[in-house]
């Protein structure tokens, strides 16, 4: 997906916010917004929106001279999700369907994304829980995931960010965790998850982990290292979690569901559905395109 002109702001409020909660200091707010103006304005358009993020927050980074800025955050929201993890796993496991129950509520997960909402309360996340599990949603895409992953020998589940990996740990735990392997970012980027952080929720302790060698906010294959783009092209299906993910890996020739909450109106106007629509669709190698069914308010 390319980088559209409505990205922009969202370029600097997140530089902005990333800034103001690395540092109480004004003189590096300053310095991140005009290192911020001196990397877009030469920026190219057709690549992804995280090929910038992923600059400014190495610029970020180096100002404020912490290499994770976001780690107090990510750990709480660890310690959060985990603790809705007792409540939600009974649910998912009593379900008339628990694999599409375990679908919606990853998808709730997905609001945990300190890229798009710099705060987020408590609240918030039970408000999104609720309304994932009670929200119409198309079973059919569930079910072709369930005969996709029957089919696959070797899946690569992509994981977006911390706390939110817990409820991927739901979804996961679905799944023939034999065939799967978790992938973590391999540096730190906003609020994504690292290694720590699978350790931290037991995901480590269900399938085996790794990371992709990036610091992008998504999955840039071309910053990879060859031994994680040769797992991904190896992979029989892919799973790739959040916006970040959905926002590079779009345009793959790969069977790839992608699952995510369509957060901001430029992924909601490339996905053609509204602004906090539940998303699960499926992108087809053969036909390189998307085989989504289509959004339907009343399914």
């Amino acid at each position: 997906m390319k980088t559209f002109l409505d990205c922009i702001p969202c370029f600097f409020r997140q530089a902005l916010d990333a800034a103001r909660l690395a540092t109480n200091d004004e003189s590096i707010h300053e310095q991140v917004v005009r290192d911020t103006l001196d990397l877009t304005k030469d920026m190219d358009l057709h690549q992804s929106p995280p090929a910038m993020s992923r600059h400014i927050h190495r610029r970020i980074r180096e100002l404020v001279e912490n290499p994770d800025p976001y780690r107090p955050l990510k750990q709480r929201h660890n310690q959060l999700a985990l603790e809705l993890y007792d409540l939600l796993e009974p649910m998912v496991r009593n379900s008339e369907n628990p694999l599409e129950t375990a679908v919606r509520l990853a998808i709730a997960g997905n609001i945990i994304d300190l890229g798009v909402k710099s705060s987020l309360s408590d609240s918030d996340i039970n408000k999104t829980i609720q309304q994932s599990l009670n929200d119409s949603f198309n079973h059919s895409a569930v079910e072709q995931l369930r005969a996709d992953v029957d089919k696959a020998g070797n899946i690569l589940y992509l994981l977006d960010n911390a706390g939110e990996i817990v409820f991927d740990r739901l979804l996961i735990e679905q799944l023939p965790t034999g065939k799967i392997t978790a992938v973590v970012k391999g540096a730190p980027i906003i609020n994504d998850a690292l290694m720590e952080d699978a350790d931290a929720v037991g995901l480590n302790k269900i399938v085996n982990v790794i990371d992709n060698g990036s610091d992008a906010p998504g999955t840039i294959l071309e910053t990879c290292p060859d031994t994680f783009r040769s797992r991904f092209e190896q992979a029989d299906l892919i799973v790739a979690k959040g916006q970040g993910n959905y926002e590079t890996l779009s345009h793959i020739d790969k069977d790839i569901y992608f699952i995510l909450k369509a957060k901001c109106p430029v992924v909601a106007s490339d996905l053609d559905c509204p602004v906090g629509q539940m998303i699960l669709i499926k992108k087809c190698a053969e036909a390189a395109m998307c085989c989504r069914p289509e959004y339907n308010p009343s399914a």
